[in-house]
């Protein structure tokens, strides 16, 4: 499905980052791992420098790239403040850190990349939907602000960018999770539970092998597009 296929997996270390690691390698393709955390790429998602040289570095050793995954996820420490007590030192540090490295990714990758190439973006059920605060009752958490922000603004910059490069072969997609099994509270996953079709949070295996075909040639005429792979979230 992926077979030699060159791909660049920033934020690889990642919850969902190293399933999509795995199932790359498992559909035969070459995955990179671009991380803070890595062994393969150390880098910083922050640093326009650390991106620059992984595209060189990449490049120069297997003379392609056919495809690039954004999932890295890094946040202030005050990630998850009330509405009310976001500074906005952090609301823009978290967009500096999530939104605005797209744009640096994007226009490095596109040095390389050729016709039959693609990027995967990731979005969120939050990115499209309005959040639903119930499922946060009785857990003294809440939905981050900025999330939803920045997650729209990926959904819709992946649709200027599939428009933009069409021509040239080049596809562009997102993936939006809705969430995701990682030890959370159990009255959070409850609610949760309770609020989705399935009566469940995902796997992050579960979300990989979306990303996987929308790299491969299976998905060659789609571009533009936003998976939704939540569970049925966005369909109630």
């Amino acid at each position: 499905m992926l077979k030699d296929k060159v791909i660049i997996v920033f934020g690889g270390c990642g919850l969902i980052g190293r399933e999509i690691i795995k199932d790359i390698k498992k559909k035969n393709g070459i995955a990179i791992n671009a991380d803070i955390n890595s062994n393969d790429y150390k880098i910083d998602i922050t640093n326009n420098d650390d991106i620059k040289n992984i595209f060189k570095e990449v490049y120069t050793k297997y003379g392609r790239i056919d495809g690039i995954v954004n999932c890295a996820y890094p946040r202030t420490k005050d990630w998850g403040n009330k509405l009310e007590d976001i500074s906005f030192e952090s609301w823009q540090k978290n967009v500096d850190m999530q939104l605005n490295p797209i744009i640096v990714i994007t226009q490095e990758g596109l040095k390389y990349m050729k016709e039959g190439s693609s990027f995967v973006n990731f979005g969120s059920i939050y990115g499209v939907c309005g959040n639903d605060f119930t499922i946060y009752e009785g857990t003294g958490g809440t939905s981050p602000a900025a999330y939803p922000a920045i997650k729209a603004g990926i959904i819709n910059f992946t649709r200027y960018l599939a428009s933009y490069v069409g021509h040239k072969g080049i596809r562009a997609n997102c993936v939006s999770p809705g969430g995701v099994f990682d030890n959370q509270n159990p009255v959070f996953v409850k609610n949760y539970s309770h609020r989705s079709p399935l009566k469940r949070l995902a796997k992050p295996s579960e979300i990989a092998p979306a990303v996987s075909f929308l790299l491969s040639d299976e998905a060659s005429y789609i571009t533009g597009h936003n998976l939704m792979v939540d569970g049925g979230w966005s369909a109630i």
